[in-house]
């Protein structure tokens, strides 16, 4: 049986084919709660301001890691690079091993788990939060970062995570 194409062209159908072939960053975003540490990958992440420096992402639910994050104080977004691949994998998915030694999480002395691999991860703590149907749109003050070795890009893709080639 083929698609609707007037399903395809419309409302969510359509948004969701529309960003499938759009890249977009990825980011590991972590807290700490009293019930341990969480943490989720996330495609929305994008830069808002410079003053103050603010970024801003969305979680599909207040539940969970989402609701965790959304709960902290502070919180810290990684943002991933192709040696990320993996961990990025694993925390896109609810249930999955995550925090473990082999991963190599450290704690900041401010409390939030820390990948130190990363590229950078921004320490944020929520500015605006605004409730759009199951999601949240978060945007966040950036009050520190900390610098890592940079390698090279990811992005996610058509359910994919890529690196990135020079346009010529």
């Amino acid at each position: 049986m083929a698609a609707d194409p007037q399903t395809e062209n419309t409302g969510a159908e359509a948004l969701k084919r529309a960003f499938r072939e759009h890249p977009a960053g990825v980011s590991l975003i972590t807290a700490q709660t009293p019930e341990g540490p969480v943490g989720l990958t996330a495609s929305s992440v994008a830069s808002v301001g410079l003053d103050p420096a603010t970024l801003s992402f969305s979680v599909t639910r207040a539940t969970g890691s989402a609701g965790g994050i959304l709960a902290a104080d502070t919180y810290l977004v990684h943002l991933l690079d192709a040696r990320h691949a993996s961990i990025g994998a694993t925390f896109a998915v609810s249930g999955s091993e995550r925090f473990t030694a082999e991963q190599g999480w450290e704690t900041l002395p401010t409390g939030e788990p820390h990948l130190p691999s990363t590229r950078v991860a921004l320490r944020c703590r929520t500015l605006h939060s605004l409730g759009v149907g199951a999601s949240v749109i978060v945007v966040a003050e950036v009050l520190d970062a900390v610098f890592g070795d940079t390698a090279d890009p990811m992005v996610y893709l058509d359910r994919a995570f890529r690196t990135l080639a020079p346009v010529e």
